[in-house]
This record gives C-alpha cells, sequence and structure tokens, in this order.
C-alpha cells in the first residue's frame, strides 16, 4: 500500500489540500474518473482507487445548478476515498464545494499540469511498479543476448564465476547473490538491492565493484525474467535429462518460468551453456522447437518403414 502523501511526491504533485487524521491509503493499481458519480449514477464506483478529475468533469459539475452540485458532492464524498488528483489544473475551475467536502471528509486534494491521459498513463504506471508483489531470490541475474537469466543453485557451485564470465564475453550483470523480484503485470522484473548493487563476491578474491572494473556498460537495473538456470553439483548416476523433450518450470509469485537444470562438474563451460540456453529460449519463443525438428526429421526417415 502507498500513502497519498508518498504518491503525490513520487509524482511530483502539487499540494492543493492535505488532507487530516489518518489517510486512506493506495492499495489498487488503477484509477477512477468520477464522470458518472457527478452524472448521479453511484450503482457502480470504485471509490477505492485513486480519484482523478480532468476537466471533462470539472466542466460538467460547473454547468449543474448549485443545489444539485451540492447533493452529487455530498453522495460522492459519503464514500471513503484515499485521495482526489485534479489534472490539467490550469484549465479548470474548480468549485469551492468540492474543496469544502474534501476537507469535511478529510480526503487529501493534489493536482498536475499534466494533460488527464498523460497523468493516469504515468500513476497506473508508478502504482504497478509500487504496488507489485515482491520476494528476495539467493541467486544471480544476468542479461544475457537480451535474455533476463537467473541463475540459482546451492553455495558454493559456481553461480558468481558463470555471471562474471558472461560480462566478460559481454553480457550484462543486475544482481549477485541477492535479487528483488517483483511481478509487475504478470512479468518478473527483478533487480539489486541498493546496499550491494553493482558489487560481486568472489570465493578467494572478496567484493569487487563490477562496474568500476567492467565499466557502467557491463551493469543493467532491472531486467524481466524470463527464465531460470539451476546449476547443482554432478552426482554420479544420477539420470540428467539429455534431450532437453520436458519442460520444466519454476513458480515464482505465482508465474511459471522455464527452468533448465545444469549439473556442474570439472572441465563444463558454464557461461557457454548459459549462452546457449538463452539463444535456445529465444529460439523456442519464436516457434523453433529442436526437440520437435529432430522428431520431424526422424519421423520423416523411418515413418513410412515400420
Amino acid at each position: 500500500m502507498i500513502l497519498p502523501e508518498a504518491f503525490a511526491q513520487a509524482l511530483k504533485l502539487e499540494i492543493v489540500q492535505p488532507g487530516s487524521g489518518k489517510p486512506m491509503p493506495i492499495e489498487v493499481a488503477d484509477v477512477c474518473r468520477p464522470g458518472l458519480q457527478f452524472a448521479g449514477y453511484f450503482g457502480v464506483f470504485a471509490n477505492e482507487r485513486l480519484q482523478v478529475i480532468g476537466r471533462t468533469e470539472m466542466t460538467y459539475l460547473a454547468s449543474l445548478t448549485e443545489e444539485v452540485r451540492a447533493e452529487r458532492l455530498k453522495k460522492y464524498f459519503s464514500y471513503k476515498m484515499p485521495c482526489i488528483v485534479i489534472a490539467r489544473a490550469k484549465e479548470c475551475s474548480w468549485p469551492d464545494a468540492l474543496l469544502e467536502k474534501a476537507r469535511e471528509h478529510s480526503v487529501p486534494v493534489f493536482s498536475t499540469e499534466e494533460e488527464t491521459s498523460a497523468f493516469t498513463g504515468r500513476a497506473v504506471a508508478y502504482l504497478n511498479e509500487a504496488l507489485a508483489p515482491r520476494v528476495t531470490q539467493h541467486g544471480v541475474l544476468v542479461d544475457v543476448f537480451g535474455v533476463g537469466v537467473l541463475i540459482t543453485g546451492e553455495s558454493g557451485v559456481g553461480k558468481s564465476e558463470c555471471a562474471l564470465e558472461l560480462i566478460k564475453r559481454g553480457h550484462l550483470l543486475v544482481a549477485d547473490d541477492v535479487v528483488d523480484i517483483a511481478c509487475v503485470g504478470h512479468k518478473l522484473r527483478g533487480e539489486s538491492p541498493e546496499i550491494v548493487r553493482d558489487f560481486m563476491e568472489l570465493r578467494g578474491i572478496g567484493i569487487v565493484d563490477i562496474k568500476l572494473i567492467f565499466g557502467i556498460g557491463a551493469i543493467l537495473r532491472k531486467k524481466t525474467i524470463d527464465m531460470v538456470v539451476h546449476l547443482e553439483f554432478w552426482t554420479p548416476g544420477k539420470d540428467y535429462d539429455r534431450l532437453g523433450a520436458k519442460d520444466n518450470t519454476m513458480e515464482i509469485l505465482g508465474v511459471q518460468v522455464p527452468l533448465i537444470n545444469v549439473p556442474v562438474r570439472s572441465g563444463r563451460n558454464l557461461a557457454l551453456i548459459v549462452e546457449i540456453a538463452a539463444r535456445n529460449w529465444r529460439l523456442k519463443a519464436e516457434g523453433y522447437n529442436a526437440v520437435s525438428e529432430l522428431d520431424r526429421r526422424l519421423e520423416k526417415l523411418y515413418g513410412g518403414k515400420a
């Protein structure tokens, strides 16, 4: 949830009238333009949302008689709401009754010079980000050929070393060791906690600053998580998937993410494997599947000879 004052500060809104008492927080990543309510319809009213009033609503209010306007505003403010934002403020002349009712019901009122549609888009984008469910994941997040790859695994398996080699190959580091993940619009977005941003821990060396060593071009602040590569120590005798015919997934914040389990043993080039996994994911996203293509060729070669 977000308090109205914090929302106003984040979007650089002017304070027309501060609220008093305990404010109602914003908990929904959407807005309500109360045109129908000012017209007298309250059958469906999303009062729990941020209320955005533009020039259209203000012009309509001004066209009403004083008695009707007072009745509509009384009904409107009988519902609890987090705050009101007046868009295109210089072009809007709002009635004194609006601020009086807002003051009476302790509803904060803010204003912006932005056009109503532009502000609405910016507000919804901010609320989607700020109200997104979040979780912290142990691992390393890198951008490989534009694909967000979350590398997970036990401590000491080689996650950071793999990421370091990827950075050396020209790929981008988003977060090492700790990844803050938010679910924004049914997509997972990862970033590094600010306190450890740009740092990487390498056993035997210690903490290094990737931005200073490789340059700002080796760092990316946020990235959508497209797939997970899980590194695990090689277990002799374990049956590992050699064809990749089964699509494994990992659930993070209710979102299923493609998962690849990679056994680690001496001599394996993990950075190269991650690069191939990222390229293969992109091919699958474009509709090509190597296993299906192999099946098609085998069917073509042997299908008629059964």
